[in-house]
């Protein structure tokens, strides 16, 4: 009874715990959505700044299904006969075995025998698991799969200079949710090709050749995002934006509005970033960049802009933005993990 209340009493605190975390997490717009093309549900290869990433848990891509040979493996693994066969013998034996090792636990024997026959089979019966458990423990264990080369902060700047604040002169030095479920109906800005499976990294970080122009457009994105995020600007936020992530975007805003709040983001500066990896697919170009920004994030009362929740002062977020775009044209923001 007492190790029972103890079981109880910690089941409760660590319940408490998580629904705490959870909390907080959703309070600082939480999650991670939106679409990194047919890489959507590949974790990004690690950084400096974004050891590791929280899988994008929302997205309307449409996730990629078994190659023929993971088909084949998985219809193996499944074929794989039992050590007693199958069928009516093999469940006979199955069960005789299960009833011996009872009895034996029991202190009743092999089903009831008793004298030398009964040592025997005991003993026999002994070894049979003593194998069964060594064999289980030698079986090989599925690799795990490696992942891209890990790019660490970029102390002087990026390939191709850059002059002033932007990201391209010192990203290495300083670059740095929505809680509502998805809307089916909602669609990308573009929308990727539903590969059957994702192509192969080339193990280059950068696939495309991004220019220091380039990192200057993600750094101002961050600001210019969270900045009209906390003024409820939703056509800036349509602008810089793909159709699926101005939809979370706007769900949340909605929500907040039904609450009788609004969520206050200002501050916005970056500290530090790394490029975690760039990619072409088609006439898009997909570039994934890990953030370290500070920012002051609080949810506060519509009509008397009194502090509900968030941050009382600036606090540090470390998140995984990816931009896209087309044709070469202006990038938007196509994805937000966290890190």
């Amino acid at each position: 009874m007492g190790r029972s209340r103890w079981f109880l009493a910690m089941f409760a605190i660590v319940s408490a715990v998580t629904l705490v975390a959870v909390d907080q997490a959703e309070a600082r717009r939480g999650g991670s959505f939106g679409s990194r093309g047919s890489r959507t549900y590949q974790a990004p290869p690690s950084t400096t700044t974004a050891p590791q990433t929280a899988p994008i848990q929302r997205s309307t891509t449409p996730q990629a299904q078994p190659g023929p040979q993971n088909r084949a493996a998985q219809g193996a693994q499944q074929a794989r006969p039992s050590m007693f066969g199958g069928g009516l013998a093999g469940g006979l034996m199955r069960g005789l075995m299960l009833g011996g090792l009872i009895g034996l636990l029991m202190g009743g024997g092999f089903g009831g025998l008793a004298g030398m026959l009964g040592l025997l089979v005991q003993g026999a019966l002994l070894a049979l698991v003593v194998y069964l458990v060594i064999r289980f423990f030698r079986r090989p264990q599925p690799a795990a799969a490696g992942g891209a080369n890990a790019m660490g902060r970029m102390s002087g700047g990026f390939p191709g200079g850059g002059t002033g604040n932007g990201m391209g002169a010192g990203m290495g030095a300083g670059m740095g949710g929505g809680n509502s479920a998805p809307n089916p109906a909602r669609g990308p800005a573009y929308a990727p090709a539903p590969a059957a499976a994702a192509p192969r990294r080339s193990g280059k970080p950068d696939e495309i050749g991004l220019a220091a122009e380039d990192y200057d457009s993600f750094e101002n994105l961050l600001s210019t995002i969270l900045t009209a995020y906390g003024r409820e600007d939703q056509g800036t936020l349509k602008q810089h934006t793909t159709n699926e992530v101005f939809a979370y975007f706007a769900d949340d805003l909605r929500a907040n509005a039904e609450q009788g709040v609004r969520n206050e983001v200002s501050g916005v500066q970056m500290l530090q970033g790394d490029l975690a990896e760039a990619w072409r697919e088609g006439p898009l170009d997909y570039a994934t960049v890990a953030i370290r920004f500070s920012s002051l994030d609080r949810k506060v009362d519509r009509n008397t802009g009194q502090y509900v929740s968030g941050d009382q002062q600036p606090g540090e977020s470390t998140e995984l933005w990816t931009f896209v775009r087309e044709n070469r044209g202006p990038w938007r923001l196509s994805a937000i993990q966290g890190a």
